[in-house]
């Protein structure tokens, strides 16, 4: 399994804007998304082992969010074509699954992957209430096969330190995982 890592995009750029369905045809936006202290963006799929290998961890990260006023979003830029595990009806599937609850966007277009600048699944960014990045990297150090357990400390460290209005832990370290599956001719400069 490839083991790609985030781009690690600079701290303190604005979230980019995004308007996309969930698997049910709902659409939503940042502004919808968001909470009074910001938003925790994350970029997930439903076949990596990555994303499977720490899914309640995200699950869990996700409800401390919720309870410190911030909001989450996950979204899903691989292309179904290629992986149609990842297809929306699929996403619905693991979403029940794993027991989110935050809303699990389609971005069919791939173009909110790019702006995000993301590079892998799971890829988090979190943003504060005047939707500036102020983390960007791992949910916790486990991975497939390291024997860490996952309980999403670095990610909620961060939502914790945000909501106190504290600075967050530097360095932060990059999430490490699957890479993003561009359409062909979709792949930005960057996972390049």
């Amino acid at each position: 399994m490839p083991r790609t890592p985030s781009t690690m995009t600079p701290l303190g750029r604005r979230a980019p804007q995004f308007d996309l369905p969930d698997p049910s045809g709902q659409r939503w936006s940042l502004s919808s998304c968001r909470g009074e202290r910001g938003i925790l963006v994350m970029f997930l799929c439903n076949h990596c082992p990555f994303v499977k290998h720490v899914a309640h961890a995200i699950r869990d990260a996700a409800a401390i969010a919720h309870r410190h006023g911030v909001g989450v979003v996950g979204i899903n830029s691989n292309d179904a074509r290629s992986h149609p595990e990842d297809a929306p009806p699929k996403m619905a599937e693991a979403a029940a699954g794993w027991g989110w609850t935050f809303p699990y966007l389609v971005d069919e277009a791939q173009t909110v992957a790019a702006a995000y600048e993301a590079a892998c699944t799971p890829d988090f960014f979190l943003f504060d209430t005047d939707l500036k990045l102020v983390y960007r990297g791992q949910l916790d150090g486990a991975r497939p096969g390291n024997d860490i357990p996952s309980d999403g400390r670095d990610l909620i460290s961060a939502i914790e330190h945000l909501a106190q209005g504290r600075p967050i832990v530097e360095p932060q370290q990059p999430s490490i995982g699957c890479n993003i599956k561009w359409k062909p001719g979709h792949e930005p400069a960057f996972a390049r």
